[in-house]
């Protein structure tokens, strides 16, 4: 199975608001079916998003939403990244793409504009960037 990268956004959507939609996604990475990756500034940037007041997350939830995280996902070094040949618009968000340019082949789910924007030129690379929660089951 391809190593699978999730955007901060697709987080979200798994500890915070349990989205339907992504449902077989949240079980498979809870149940470690499947190999999903973060690094030390992915978590950054998730830490930073749960703690924005328009979540309204007590911090005591933001650090079970992190703690949980980071014990489902294999954590990667940041000094071990290859710098993806892409670049998004925005910063916070390459560091996904590097995670994934690294892995390759690997799959990096994401709702983000920017990301996506990129998938057809990743895609020539190994790299499926797309939308689709159940992209992890190709």
């Amino acid at each position: 199975m391809k190593p699978i990268i999730l955007d901060t956004n697709i987080l979200l959507d798994i500890f915070v608001f349990e989205d339907v939609r992504a449902s077989q996604l949240r079980n498979a990475v809870l149940n470690q079916q499947i190999k999903a990756y973060s690094n030390q500034a992915s978590a950054a940037e998730l830490k930073d998003v749960i703690s924005r007041p328009l979540f309204s997350l007590e911090k005591k939830r933001q650090a079970e939403i992190m703690g949980q995280w980071q014990s489902l996902s294999q954590s990667m070094e940041d000094i071990n990244l290859e710098a993806a040949p892409w670049k998004c618009q925005d910063p916070d968000d390459q560091v996904f793409l590097d995670i994934a340019f690294t892995l390759r082949p690997s799959i990096l789910i994401s709702k983000d504009n920017a990301v996506l924007k990129l998938a057809s030129r990743a895609l020539k690379e190994g790299v499926l960037i797309t939308p689709d929660y159940n992209a992890f089951t190709f």
